[in-house]
């Protein structure tokens, strides 16, 4: 009862705010699970049986379950790309547990992507090649999260360092990138990435779509990420910088040991906002050809016998994406806290 008087009754405006939620849950709730569950369809033979069913057919889901997690990637061969995000999602999960920071883990990391990376193109052990365009569904949306986040993040903070240099050259430089880049839509660039960059190389050199799209990525990313490491630095206290100058400590030295834990840490919530950004942005490939998870569930219901099936095929692609979104979040949180507490700081600053 405390609790309650504390969180959910503390005031009049409270009071009734906790009392309105109640009212609406009540309302929505119920029908809601009736729709979703009790009344649902789970397995059919046959979609008009979903069409006459008062619930949601969920059968849509586990009809193509296949398609929309792996995209055109052959049939035969779907054990790959399965292996291949349980690969990776381990990866992420062990890179979250602190205990595991070690410089043995970017070996790990490195031979987790070469596994993946063997396993996706094929071509040797009885595996046949797949090119990277026929690469699709979940696991194309998390190699290109990875990888953008792995490559936006080192240039980000280059190019934060590089705005609040002394020399004016790099410094306006940076600038220029940081505008420009934020100052274009996304899809601009990935246009760019896909009609313009090819342009660039020499005749016969040729990037493949995938890579092109993960560039793109990759600098829209470090546009804004640079922007929140450049918050992060700019709320570091001076007394900080003269206190590393007077510990005699050069410019680098004194950026990586001082000046950038502590500006990381600070900045922690709007880094992971700008990454769960990047992950929701990868479904915009689809402009230039690459057949993402959302992607291959809107070709999904476009075949006759599945149409008007939309809400049940967004609501799980909605709880694919929230899953993911959830988890860094949380992490963000716990992590947040860990590093706020005085011994951790104590720690970091006797590391």
């Amino acid at each position: 009862m405390s609790w309650l008087r504390a969180n959910l009754f503390s005031s009049w405006p409270s009071a009734l705010a906790t009392v309105a939620i109640v009212l609406l849950a009540w309302k929505l709730v119920p029908p809601f699970v009736d729709w979703a569950f009790l009344d649902a369809v789970w397995q059919v033979r046959d979609s008009r049986e979903c069409r006459q069913a008062a619930g949601a057919c969920w059968a849509f889901v586990a009809e193509k379950h296949r398609f929309i997690l792996f995209g055109t990637y052959p049939y035969e061969e779907h054990w790959r790309p399965a292996i291949a995000t349980l690969l990776l999602v381990a990866l992420w999960s062990a890179s979250a547990l602190r205990r595991l920071w070690r410089w043995w883990l970017a070996l790990v990391w490195l031979g987790g992507l070469a596994a993946i990376g063997a396993l996706m193109w094929g071509g040797f052990a009885g595996m046949p090649y797949v090119e990277n365009e026929r690469w699709g569904g979940l696991i194309l949306t998390l190699l290109l999260a990875t990888f953008g986040v792995a490559f936006a993040f080192p240039l980000a903070i280059l190019l934060a360092l590089g705005r609040r240099s002394r020399l004016p050259a790099l410094r306006w430089v940076c600038i220029a990138y940081i505008e420009l880049v934020r100052g274009v839509p996304l899809i601009s660039l990935l246009f760019m990435a896909s009609v313009m960059l090819p342009l660039f190389f020499p005749e016969g050199v040729s990037l493949d779509k995938l890579l092109r799209a993960q560039i793109a990525l990759v600098m829209f990313a470090a546009a804004y990420l640079a922007e929140v490491v450049r918050g992060g630095l700019q709320a570091i206290p001076y007394h900080q910088y003269e206190s590393a100058e007077a510990l005699g400590l050069g410019y680098w030295n004194r950026t990586l040991f001082v000046i950038l834990p502590q500006a990381l840490r600070i900045a922690i919530p709007p880094l992971v906002n700008t990454f769960i950004g990047l992950f929701k942005d990868t479904s915009l490939v689809v402009i230039i050809g690459l057949f993402d998870l959302l992607t291959s569930l809107k070709v999904s219901l476009q075949e006759p016998a599945w149409t008007g099936f939309g809400v049940e095929a967004y609501l799980f692609a909605s709880a694919v994406y929230f899953a993911f979104c959830w988890a860094m979040s949380r992490y963000s949180q716990r992590l947040e806290r860990d590093l706020t507490r005085p011994g951790t700081r104590l720690a970091l600053r006797e590391n």
